[in-house]
């Protein structure tokens, strides 16, 4: 379908416009621009029209423009809040105001800032609240029925990561639905509580960016018909601190009723006490100079955002741990820990496709390759304390292959434990089973060991279906280290991204992952689930299968030791 372009026509005008489209159908292009005359016109336009080959939709605040790519239409940069500089640093997000006109939405906006990681470019642009809308060619303004929607919340430990990371012109012309993915705020910017600096209860607990990713699910709730989209059929995704934003999104009474699915990629519920919070918050503030409690407010609204990147994680860090940068619990937007909320049936009870890597922790203990026994040995200890006897029993170094033998066994232990941040074997299997008890639950482990590397600096190291490698398969663009991981798929492993894609589609579009020529999978209620396995060859597997792959029975005896 054609779609027009104008210059000077007011959004009221365009208004007009598609009402009078919708009630008289699809019109060829002359027809068109005949209507987009007479309506600029009668609101006192300029009668100039021009015909082009780009797609235009009216949102509440005005005109879009966007382009035509990768066989979709995208819509990118779209500002759904107010950008949080200056006064608005540190408070919940404001509208965006109307604009005049017609915007350009033809690129990314900035990212939020970070430090430069394979997440992110890096930099400390603060106007960074976007979104970017994903159609299937010509569907936005063109039909009145309705498509469902894929709102992803990409991961990275909530201190680095970007929606321009995932291009979602794929999934939405290949499963024909709209893909929405968004920016929110990171580190310091996002997660920051330092009493005093939240000046509303909402804002008290330093949630920024949760409270950011609430107000894109508002946006896409009251504009995304304007695309073609449905905002009863809405799906929030995520992996990674994507899916801890999903489980957190699940809990967060303020967002029910604004999605009807969610799916959570290597995720968990983790959040942080007040308390705990605050510690953390006072160590940056200390960092950055301001080591008044009584000015410490206000010195830190002066800091700048170079220098309060300087002190995150991954730099000279006041901070004591990255997983300490976690969803703060005892507000209006979480009034208990997700875990908790979860564990009570406390939640947004919608459908939920949920699922783990099979090789989660080899992401992580890639820096332990140069490692010996004795560290290995030192780790379990320091680690797990009195149950590192058993531990080292169980998981014994010289069963694993050389030369990176401690990176190895370090990821079977964290990996099966969910060491890091709860992810991996039996905790996700754990939560799992709790979702299952009061929600339809999917559950998936993403199975291809000979998944290409992000990272080959290792050479002969085998990373397997590592944290993060199902994403090259969901999304093209998705490209940590340069890695090209899509490029790298081979034939069987392209297959697989297509079954990938087509579950995932399917469950936006009917709440369970059933599509046609693909195997059945059951609801994890029957206690199966769905093994991805490259070249066709995804199966159903036994809960008790993927227990013994992952020792659960072990580590389900001393609950405290898992992640």
């Amino acid at each position: 379908m054609t779609m027009t372009s104008l210059a000077g026509i007011t959004a009221a005008a365009w208004r007009r416009v598609t009402s009078w489209r919708r009630a008289l159908g699809r019109l060829p292009a002359g027809w068109l621009a005949a209507l987009l005359l007479l309506a600029a016109t009668s609101a006192g336009a300029s009668p100039a029209v021009a015909l082009r080959g780009e797609p235009v939709v009216a949102i509440r605040d005005g005109l879009l423009r966007g382009v035509s790519a990768e066989g979709a239409d995208e819509f990118l940069g779209i500002p759904y809040a107010a950008p949080p500089v200056g006064p608005l640093r540190w408070q919940a997000p404001r509208p965006y105001p109307p604009w005049a006109g017609i915007r350009s939405a033809a690129a990314y906006g900035s990212q939020c800032p970070q430090l430069a990681s394979q997440d992110g470019k890096g930099g400390d642009n603060e106007n960074c609240l976007f979104l970017n809308v994903f159609t299937p060619p010509g569907y936005s303004q063109a039909t009145a029925g309705r498509l469902p929607v894929l709102f992803w919340i990409h991961g990275g430990m909530l201190l680095h990561g970007a929606s321009d990371l995932y291009d979602g012109s794929l999934i939405a012309r290949t499963q024909h639905v709209i893909v929405v993915t968004v920016n929110y705020r990171l580190g310091a910017f996002g997660f920051l509580d330092v009493p005093g600096l939240g000046t509303s209860p909402l804002t008290a607990n330093g949630n920024y960016g949760l409270l950011d990713q609430e107000a894109a699910l508002g946006w896409v709730h009251g504009n995304i018909a304007a695309f073609g989209g449905d905002p009863s059929r809405v799906t929030i995704a995520g992996q990674s601190a994507g899916g801890w934003s999903v489980c957190a999104l699940l809990t967060s009474p303020l967002v029910r009723g604004l999605f009807s699915g969610a799916i959570m990629e290597s995720a968990s519920c983790a959040s942080r006490t007040a308390a705990q919070a605050q510690t953390i918050g006072q160590q940056l503030a200390v960092g950055v100079g301001c080591t008044s409690p009584a000015t410490a407010v206000a010195c830190l609204r002066a800091t700048t955002a170079a220098r309060l990147l300087s002190v995150t994680v991954g730099a000279a860090s006041a901070l004591p741990a990255a997983h300490e940068v976690e969803f703060t619990a005892g507000g209006p937007d979480l009034p208990l820990p997700p875990a908790q909320a979860v564990a009570d049936g406390d939640y947004a009870r919608v459908p939920l496709l949920i699922g783990t890597n099979h090789d989660e922790a080899r992401y992580f203990t890639q820096t332990f390759a140069a490692m010996g026994e004795q560290y290995y040995d030192t780790a379990i200890a320091t680690t797990y304390g009195p149950l590192a006897p058993a531990i080292l029993a169980r998981y014994p170094w010289r069963s694993y292959p050389s030369p990176y033998t401690t990176a190895y066994a370090l990821a079977a232990v964290f990996t099966d434990s969910g060491y890091f941040y709860g992810i991996g074997g039996c905790t996700e299997q754990n939560l799992a089973a709790r979702f299952a008890a009061t929600t339809p639950t999917f559950f998936y482990q993403f199975d291809d060991e000979n998944a290409p590397a992000e990272n080959d600096q290792l050479p002969g190291f085998q990373w397997g279906a590592e944290h993060t490698e199902e994403l090259g398969y969901l999304w093209p663009t998705y490209d940590p280290y340069g890695a090209d991981l899509y490029d790298r798929l081979s034939s069987p492993q392209l297959r697989l991204s297509g079954q990938m894609m087509a579950w995932w589609g399917a469950f936006s579009r009917l709440r369970v992952p059933a599509t046609s020529g693909q195997p059945a999978w059951p609801d994890y209620r029957s206690g199966l689930l769905m093994s991805l396995r490259p070249g066709g060859q995804s199966q159903v597997i036994t809960a008790a299968t993927f227990g013994a792959q992952h020792q659960c029975q072990f580590w389900d005896a001393y609950p405290a030791a898992l992640g």
